[in-house]
C-alpha cells in the first residue's frame, strides 16, 4: 500500500491488507466485530459527552486492521501485536500501528504501553468484547480461562481483569450504558442483520 504516513486507510483498503496478509476467516470476523463495537461505543461516547473528540475513521481502520499480523512471521523477540505494527509502518501507516500497539491484553498491565487516548481504551475494550461473536468481558475472560494456558499467562489474566473491568465501567458510563451484557446483543442483532441485508 505504501501510504502517507497520517493516512487512514478506508475499510476497502483495510481487506486489501488482510488480502495481502493472508488474514484467516476467523479473524476477519473478528476484526469486524470489533470493529462494529468500536464503532457503537465511539458513536455512543459522542453523543453523550460534546466536548470528546474521537477520530472514529482512525479508530475503525485500527480496528479492521489490529490481528494483521495473524499470519506474518515474527522476527525475533516479537509478540502479538509487534509483528502488526512493524508490517503497518512499512505500509506508510504509523498512526494505525501506534493504535494498535496497545490493544494486547498484556498492555493494560504496564503503565508505559497501556491505553491512553480515547481510541486507544476504546479498541481495547472492544477487542475484549469479542472473540468470534460479541460478548462481555466477563465471557471473554471466561473463554481465556477454559484455555489452556501457560503459568504466565494465567498471571497475566487474573492481574489484568480488575484492570479490564475498570476501563469497561469506565467507558460505558461515559457513552451512557448501563448493561455490558445489553450492549453486547444489541451490537451483535445490528451486525447480524446488516450482514443479512448484505451491508
Amino acid at each position: 500500500m505504501h501510504c502517507d504516513v497520517y493516512m487512514i486507510p478506508t475499510e476497502d483498503q483495510c481487506r486489501q491488507l488482510w488480502e495481502k496478509y493472508h488474514l484467516p476467516e476467523k479473524k476477519r470476523r473478528h476484526v469486524e466485530l470489533v470493529a462494529c463495537v468500536a464503532r457503537f461505543l465511539s458513536q455512543q461516547l459522542t453523543i453523550n459527552n460534546s466536548q470528546l473528540t474521537i477520530n472514529h475513521s482512525l479508530l475503525v481502520a485500527g480496528a479492521l486492521l489490529h490481528d494483521i499480523d495473524s499470519k506474518v512471521p515474527k522476527l525475533s523477540g516479537e509478540k502479538h501485536p509487534d509483528a502488526g505494527v512493524r508490517v503497518l509502518k512499512i505500509e506508510g501507516l504509523a498512526k494505525i500501528a501506534q493504535l494498535i500497539k496497545t490493544h494486547a491484553l498484556h498492555t493494560i498491565l504496564d503503565r508505559h504501553s497501556c491505553p491512553k487516548t480515547l481510541e486507544e481504551k476504546i479498541l481495547f475494550l472492544a477487542d475484549k468484547m469479542v472473540k468470534y461473536d460479541i460478548i462481555t468481558v466477563d465471557e471473554r475472560f471466561r473463554l481465556w480461562g477454559n484455555e489452556s494456558l501457560s503459568d504466565a499467562e494465567q498471571r497475566v489474566l487474573r492481574a489484568a481483569y480488575p484492570k479490564v473491568k475498570a476501563l469497561e465501567k469506565e467507558l460505558l458510563y461515559l457513552a451512557g450504558i448501563g448493561s455490558p451484557g445489553q450492549v453486547a446483543k444489541l451490537i451483535m442483532e445490528e451486525y447480524t442483520n446488516k450482514k443479512k441485508e448484505g451491508v
